[in-house]
C-alpha cells in the first residue's frame, strides 16, 4: 500500500520552493493524525478506511502541496485564521458559517486573514454528500483533506497574526513547535484516543476548536521567549563546523537538541495534547459525516478479497494503536 514516489516528489518539490512555515504539524504530524484517526473509527467503517490507510496517510499533506507546488491561490486562506484581525471579541462576534461570513466581509479580507473554521464546515458538508452517494474516491480525498485542516486548527499559531513569532523576535518558532518537537519526541506520544463519537453540532465544534487552540498561543510564545532569555545564546541553535546556524531543507533554523528538549518539557505536554485532540476530532468528523449520510454500507466499495486480505493486518495494527503506537509509517523528516 506504500506510495514511496509521492514522498520523494513531495520532498523534492518543497525543497525547491523553500517555503517557511508551510506545513502545519509538518509531514510527521499530519500523517500521524490521519493514520491514527482511522483506528478510532467504529467497526462498520474502519475496514473501508483501513483498506486505503496509506492513501489517507500520505494524502494528509496534499493541501500544502496545492499551495506551494501548484500555487493554488485559493488554498492559502484555508489553513489559518488571524483572529486578532477581526477584533478583540472575534471568537464571539464572527459569523458562524461561510455564507454569513461572505455577507459580512469582502472576499479580499477573508483571503488575507484566513477562513479555516468556515472551510472545515464546507469540506465536512462535501464529505457527507460523498458518503451519501457512496462515491469512494471523493470520500477518501475529502476525508484526507478534512484531517489536514483539522490538524491545522489545533496548531495555535494558525489562529494568530504572530504566526511565526515575527512580531516578538521569535522567527522559527512555528517550525520548532509543529515539526522539530514532534519529530524528536513524538515517538513517546500516546496516539490511542479512544473511539470516535458523534458530533451533534459541527459548526459549534469548529469554533470550539478555534477557541481552545487560540488560548494556547500566548503560552506557546511566552514559554519560548522566557527560555531563550535565560539560555546561553550559543547553545540555542545547532551549529556547523564553521559556527554557522544549521538550516533544514526549508531554510528553517535547527534548534539544538537540548534547547528543543527543554522547550518541550516547559510546554508540559502541550504538543502531544494538541496532536491527540486533532486525532480525536478528525475521527469524530469522519464518523459524524458517515452518520449524517445515513450510515451507508461501505462493504461494497472495495473488492471483498481486499478486505479479507487486510483483515488480519487490521487486527494487528488496531491492537498496536490501542497501546498508543502506529505501524507502517515513515514520514519525510524536516529536521
Amino acid at each position: 500500500m506504500k506510495v514511496t514516489f509521492f514522498r520523494k516528489f513531495l520532498g523534492t518539490a518543497l525543497v525547491c520552493l523553500g517555503f517557511l512555515w508551510a506545513l502545519a504539524w509538518g509531514s510527521w504530524g499530519h500523517e500521524h493524525i490521519n493514520r491514527a484517526a482511522v483506528f478510532a473509527l467504529p467497526a462498520e467503517i474502519r475496514p473501508f478506511f483501513y483498506n486505503h490507510l496509506d492513501f489517507i496517510t500520505e494524502e494528509a499533506g496534499i493541501p500544502d502541496l496545492r499551495k506551494y507546488t501548484i500555487n493554488d491561490k485559493a488554498e492559502f486562506a484555508r489553513h489559518y485564521i488571524n483572529l486578532e484581525s477581526f477584533g478583540d471579541q472575534a471568537l464571539d462576534s464572527l459569523p458562524r458559517t461561510m455564507p454569513e461570513a461572505r455577507k459580512m466581509y469582502p472576499d479580499s479580507l477573508l483571503q488575507k486573514n484566513g477562513i479555516l473554521p468556515w472551510y472545515m464546515q464546507e469540506v465536512m458538508g462535501k464529505l457527507t454528500q460523498a458518503f451519501r452517494a457512496k462515491r469512494k474516491t471523493e470520500i477518501l480525498f475529502l476525508a484526507a483533506d478534512l484531517g489536514h485542516y483539522i490538524g491545522d486548527a489545533h496548531m495555535p499559531l494558525h489562529t494568530a497574526l504572530n504566526h511565526d513569532g515575527q512580531l516578538t523576535g521569535q522567527r522559527g518558532i512555528h517550525a520548532l513547535w509543529e515539526s522539530q518537537l514532534p519529530e524528536l519526541f513524538g515517538g513517546q506520544y500516546n496516539l490511542c484516543t479512544g473511539p470516535a463519537v458523534y458530533i451533534t453540532d459541527v459548526t459549534a465544534a469548529c469554533w470550539d476548536m478555534m477557541r481552545s487552540t487560540h488560548q494556547l498561543k500566548d503560552t506557546l510564545l511566552i514559554t519560548e521567549q522566557n527560555l531563550k532569555a535565560s539560555y546561553p545564546p550559543d547553545q540555542i541553535y545547532l551549529k556547523d563546523s564553521s559556527g554557522n546556524i544549521v538550516k533544514n531543507k526549508f531554510n528553517q533554523p535547527v534548534h539544538s537538541f537540548q534547547y528543543a528538549k527543554k522547550y518541550h518539557e516547559l510546554l508540559h505536554g502541550m504538543v502531544e495534547r494538541q496532536l491527540r485532540r486533532a486525532i480525536t476530532m478528525t475521527a469524530n468528523f469522519w464518523y459524524t459525516a458517515w452518520v449524517n449520510a445515513g450510515r451507508p454500507d461501505m462493504r461494497g466499495l472495495d473488492a471483498p478479497s481486499m478486505t479479507r486480505r487486510n483483515a488480519p493486518f487490521l487486527e494487528a495494527d488496531y491492537k498496536t494503536w490501542q497501546h498508543g503506537k502506529l505501524t507502517g509509517i515513515q514520514p519525510d523528516r524536516e529536521f
